[in-house]
């Protein structure tokens, strides 16, 4: 009987603990078809083509020229992720008593509660940037990307 009551305590003050970081990696979108910068890495080659571009990275933010009128293409991607969790735990406490002028030997149950609340939020703010610049052909002869996180 007393592993059981130690068995429900630790169930009781483990419910409902879970960390920012937790609740942050569980709304978290990390979908494949994000354009990151492991992305770029990855799938842009000198030479490819710009369907090629385009079917990677999807359409560009921003479609220039340069001095020699070849064709620029701009990525500018900002995320802003913004959490807040918040974590209740309570603790019901089972005090035992000892026998007493009408008690039960071995002690009754009284009565005690305990609850704490915790919350912690964060704002993180990520931008990824790719220039990718396409000679007379339309083909990729260079590019570039920058990333930060704040």
């Amino acid at each position: 009987m007393r592993n059981l009551w130690s068995v429900a305590l630790c169930a009781v003050l483990l419910t409902g603990c879970m960390s920012a970081a937790e609740h942050r990696a569980a709304v978290r979108d990390d979908s494949a078809d994000r354009l990151t910068a492991g992305k770029v890495q990855r799938e842009i080659k000198v030479g490819m083509t710009t369907a090629q571009v385009a079917e990677v990275l999807g359409s560009p933010n921003l479609v220039s020229t340069d001095e020699q009128r070849r064709e620029v293409w701009v990525y500018d991607k900002v995320a802003t992720e913004s959490v807040y969790s918040t974590s209740t735990g309570g603790l019901g406490a089972l005090i035992l008593g000892g026998a007493g002028s009408g008690g039960l030997i071995g002690g009754g149950l009284g009565g005690g509660s305990y609850n704490q609340g915790a919350g912690a939020g964060s704002t993180t703010q990520r931008t990824l940037t790719v220039i990718i610049k396409f000679d007379e052909q339309s083909k990729v002869r260079d590019f570039a990307y920058r990333q930060s996180s704040f």
